[in-house]
């Protein structure tokens, strides 16, 4: 393999400078390092992972946590405890992370990617509506940067047509829409705790839903390996499952992490919309909108677009002269997922599994035309995702007036 690896976590941005902070060092809860000191003075015996799940659960107001080593295990677990077939569909959102769909894949179901509504980096019960077909069985919606997709609708939508929706709710932890946290909106939700993640610990993730049997599902498909006692034999393996249990070392982290994010997010929160009044008052220049339906934006990452016709340079090299200033900024076209997972496509266009007819019931095509409003968004997109609980007034002064002088040397 020749390719370079991508980096991840405090590894990505370890190089980076600017005049603005960087998530990395972390501030750790107060606790972290005597619950990591109980899970090694019990010998391994404390059960932290069990007192983190029920905290978190505690803290969204669900029935069930169900812990994993991070998020795109957490939606793999998902997707194996669906009783779907292969060749089912599921929509996605199109602007998301590969670990979104990798589960799906794996899984013989068939990603569709809907377009975002017009403006935003989320999709719509709009722009859904037109995709569903007799194999849609459910609807994986992204909240985006920490904004929520509009549920309501989407939630009506796939009623009419039973329909299972979740969240991928990694970005988005304790932003909520109207009165409700992320990942309470539908039947079940995922969630990150990657290191450079809002509520960030070393790694982890989780899944968490209202329905008993669903958790019961999630934990004996996800942690049990599919795996049953047989009296006088041992264990017998009925389904293919996986051991995705987070450790108890990183349920201590998490824990901790746990005990100050409504702090950390409500920093969050006030500076992306700080943020937003500052980077709307340069001309030719949108801050991603945050809905009137949006209490709290938990944000993870804060991104605006710009009107090229106002500017003498493209977004690529508008970007480019803000990076010695603002670390982690650049575009985001590789957040595409019908054009970033080339696999799709070459696996759809030779009719590889789960695209050879059956399962699937047509052929697919995967690719930057196959959802044209968010891949023309993206090409205005610029983003970073260096915006953190560090963030003061003064940080968000100095970034306005960075982008601020970069537009009015390439005003046209």
């Amino acid at each position: 393999m020749t390719e370079q690896r991508a980096p991840y976590g405090a590894a990505a941005i370890a190089h980076l400078q600017g005049k603005l902070p960087n998530p990395f060092p972390r501030i750790m809860g107060p606790n972290a390092m005597a619950y990591l000191q109980e899970v090694v003075d019990s010998g391994l015996t404390s059960d932290m992972v069990s007192r983190f799940e029920t905290a978190f659960a505690q803290a969204l107001g669900v029935k069930h946590c169900i812990a994993t080593p991070g998020c795109t295990p957490a939606l793999a677990i998902l997707a194996a405890a669906f009783p779907f077939e292969p060749g089912d569909e599921i929509i996605v959102s199109p602007i998301t992370d590969y670990g979104t769909i990798q589960g799906l894949f794996r899984e013989g179901y068939i990603p569709v990617f809907a377009d975002t509504d017009p403006g935003t980096v989320n999709l719509g019960a709009d722009t859904i509506a037109p995709l569903i077909t007799d194999r849609t069985r459910g609807i994986l919606c992204v909240h985006k940067t920490g904004l929520i997709c509009d549920m309501d609708p989407i939630n009506a939508l796939a009623a009419k047509h039973g329909l299972f929706v979740y969240e991928d709710a990694c970005q988005a932890v304790l932003s909520t829409y109207k009165g409700r946290a992320a990942g309470t909106l539908a039947q079940a939700a995922g969630f990150s705790f990657d290191s450079e993640k809002t509520l960030g610990s070393d790694v982890g993730g989780c899944v968490v839903t209202d329905d008993d049997a669903m958790a019961e599902r999630l934990r004996f498909i996800g942690h049990s390996r599919g795996g049953v006692g047989k009296a006088g034999y041992g264990r017998l393996h009925t389904e293919p499952g996986y051991a995705f249990r987070m450790t108890q070392s990183t349920a201590a982290i998490t824990l901790a992490q746990l005990e100050i994010i409504r702090e950390n997010v409500a920093t969050r929160d006030r500076m992306a919309r700080r943020l937003t009044d500052l980077i709307n008052e340069i001309p030719g220049v949108q801050a991603l909108p945050i809905p009137d339906y949006q209490e709290v934006y938990s944000c993870w990452m804060f991104g605006f677009t710009i009107e090229p016709e106002q500017f003498t340079c493209e977004t690529a090299s508008f970007a480019a002269q803000l990076t010695d200033a603002i670390p982690a900024i650049g575009m985001g076209a590789y957040y595409l997922m019908p054009e970033a997972c080339t696999f799709l496509e070459e696996y759809a266009r030779a009719g590889r599994f789960p695209f050879s007819q059956p399962p699937a019931s047509h052929a697919y095509h995967y690719g930057a035309e196959s959802t044209p409003v968010a891949a023309e968004f993206l090409q205005r997109f610029i983003r970073w995702a260096t915006i953190c609980e560090k963030y003061t007034e003064e940080h968000c002064q100095i970034a306005a007036q960075i982008i601020r002088a970069v537009a009015e040397a390439n005003r046209a």
